[in-house]
């Protein structure tokens, strides 16, 4: 548990990551997501409740514990002047066994701008040092915090394929994102929180399979009466119209439940084209558990 203040940022979080795994812990803003990465990692003492990092309280960690965990803080954070390889050859020099600097640069598309002030970097450049700096020690467990924020979908895929290789060499991965697609991509285990609470968890495969939930979507004339539709499904069933003229149906799609929504539109002079039947993805779930409003 933490607060501040009369504020309860993490309310009785449990979470367990083993070996060779990922785990994404998802939420809005202000669900204890870094709150939650800061105990972990020492940065914060927990109000209450037990921390185990490789078997040790982070707070006040002896040395020992922190070279075998690896941390990229959300924003990356360094010196304005510190030039890129520069910095990463300092953080490797405090480790006894770290990876070639020179070698990690080019994997992570960064030596072209190796003698480049951190300052002038571009926001996915600072990010993709910052992981640099997380991994080049050989952590066995490591925590990245919005780890593709300002990425183009190149540099994105380039830090996926290195989370990938981390599991693959037996290293437990902890990430925070709010994106999805990034989630179901990458991680082994979900779990959602709000408000510092879980509200969910499993792999992405369980959480989008709830319940044998699916939708239907399909295009139509725009402002069709959705209540109307929503009366003619069986109970239980949800219609919307989240864009004009796109329409989504939630429930079981069945044959029965198509011939439905074929009449009904058919009975408002419409035809329903490009019509698709599909799971609910990650993003539908967070969306129904966490709400839509927007969150400072």
């Amino acid at each position: 548990m933490k607060r501040y203040g009369r504020t309860t940022a993490v309310d009785g979080l449990d979470l367990e990551l083993p070996a060779a795994s990922v785990l994404a812990l998802l939420g809005p803003n202000g669900a204890g997501k870094t709150t939650t990465v800061e105990v972990c990692t020492g940065f914060l003492r927990a109000d209450a409740g037990e921390v185990r990092v490789l078997g040790t309280d982070p707070a006040g960690a002896p040395d020992a514990l922190r070279a075998r965990v690896g941390v990229m803080p959300q924003g990356g954070g360094a010196y304005p002047g510190v030039r890129a390889a520069e910095m990463l050859r300092v953080v490797a020099a405090c480790s006894a066994h770290p990876l070639d600097p020179g070698w990690l640069l080019d994997v992570l598309g960064l030596t072209g701008c190796a003698r480049t002030p951190y300052k002038r970097l571009s926001g996915g450049q600072q990010q993709r040092l910052a992981l640099a700096c997380a991994v080049v020690g050989r952590p066995e467990l490591v925590f990245l915090d919005e780890p593709t924020a300002g990425m183009d979908p190149q540099a994105r895929r380039l830090v996926w394929e290195m989370v990938g290789a981390l599991r693959r060499d037996g290293v437990a991965v902890l990430l925070t994102t709010h994106l999805m697609e990034e989630a179901e991509a990458l991680a082994d285990q979900v779990v959602i929180v709000d408000h510092g609470r879980v509200v969910a968890q499993g792999t992405p495969a369980s959480l989008t399979a709830a319940s044998g939930a699916q939708e239907l979507r399909f295009r139509a004339r725009p402002g069709m009466d959705v209540d109307g539709l929503a009366a003619a499904l069986p109970s239980g069933y949800g219609a919307a119209e989240r864009t004009a003229g796109r329409y989504v149906v939630q429930g079981r799609i069945d044959p029965a439940v198509l011939s439905t929504i074929t009449t009904w539109c058919a009975g408002q002079g419409a035809l329903a084209d490009d019509v698709q039947v599909a799971k609910r993805s990650l993003e539908d779930v967070f969306l129904e558990l966490t709400g839509r409003e927007l969150r400072s």
